[in-house]
């Protein structure tokens, strides 16, 4: 048993050093942003980080800026074989030189790309790290609570406290971090589906929500059974922990009608297709919430 807890004393100090020894993540890392984004406010980060919904979030943004990346390296491709082309005619030597323009256009972004690739990659490579180092502390704290408690073991809980800390602050401080790399949903509104539930002369509110950012617009059905929106288009910052709540409510007057609240996760609209989204806002049915979303 001693020897059992001078080894086990010794990976807990080895412990201690590699994390109280490694920079700060929050010091190494700029976050060269202007807009404000929820988890960067101060005092509006909520320290309870969520590595299973990152997980989910870095595979669909990873795999939606690999697809942009393979559509530009797609375009690159065609316009150089154009380029090839135009050298071997002498003719259409004049149109060359925008060409030689787009070539290095489409170059320029490609690099962007690959760049903003390799940061979502490094964020999420630290969040991991940050991760296990949590989840050590954890382990740790667990089988000092099952030892007869004495001054070094009350210390050595109070250490492993600290770390654990340190470590749950810097992963939600990646998460922020990590959002700022999400791009932007840009929603269309495509109007109300429901067949013989909408009449001439009906009135709708849409409210929707992605956690304090909201989007609230009015439409009528006309008689010709088209609709009218006072709006039709909002940005979106994307978020790591919310999902987009939409409510629909029918206006009679001075009085309204709830007809129904949904729920609806955006880990599928990081794609460089827009996506067309019906969301039944009725448990039946019976009306449809149409949206396009363009990430």
């Amino acid at each position: 048993q001693v020897m059992g807890f001078v080894s086990f004393s010794f990976f807990f100090s080895f412990f201690c050093r590699k994390s109280l020894s490694r920079s700060s993540v929050r010091s190494r890392m700029s976050l060269k942003s202007s807009k404000a984004y929820n988890s960067l406010q101060k005092g509006a980060v909520v320290w309870d980080p969520k590595p299973l919904q990152v997980k989910k979030i870095f595979e669909a943004l990873k795999k939606g800026l690999n697809e942009y990346l393979e559509a530009h390296q797609a375009e690159l491709d065609y316009l150089s074989g154009r380029h090839k082309d135009t050298k071997r005619n002498s003719r259409l030597s004049s149109s060359l030189s925008p060409l030689q323009k787009q070539i290095r256009s489409v170059e320029r972004y490609i690099r962007k790309l690959e760049f903003h690739i390799s940061k979502v990659e490094e964020l999420y490579e630290a969040y991991c790290i940050q991760c296990r180092l949590r989840d050590g502390a954890t382990n740790m704290k667990h089988a000092f609570s099952l030892s007869p408690s004495t001054k070094a073991s009350r210390e050595s809980l109070v250490e492993l406290y600290k770390n654990f800390q340190e470590c749950t602050e810097d992963m939600c401080f990646i998460e922020g971090a990590l959002e700022v790399h999400l791009g932007e949903f840009h929603l269309k509104m495509k109007g109300l589906v429901g067949f013989a539930r909408l009449c001439p002369g009906d009135q709708y509110e849409v409210f929707v929500r992605l956690g304090r950012q909201k989007w609230r617009l009015k439409g009528k059905i006309e008689t010709d059974d088209s609709q009218t929106w006072d709006e039709e288009e909002k940005i979106f910052i994307p978020n790591l922990h919310e999902k987009f709540e939409i409510k629909v409510t029918e206006l009679r007057g001075l009085a309204t009608i709830l007809v129904g609240v949904v729920t609806c996760d955006s880990i599928n609209f990081f794609t460089t297709k827009p996506q067309s989204i019906v969301v039944d806002i009725t448990e039946l049915g019976t009306i449809k919430l149409q949206l396009e979303v363009l990430w």
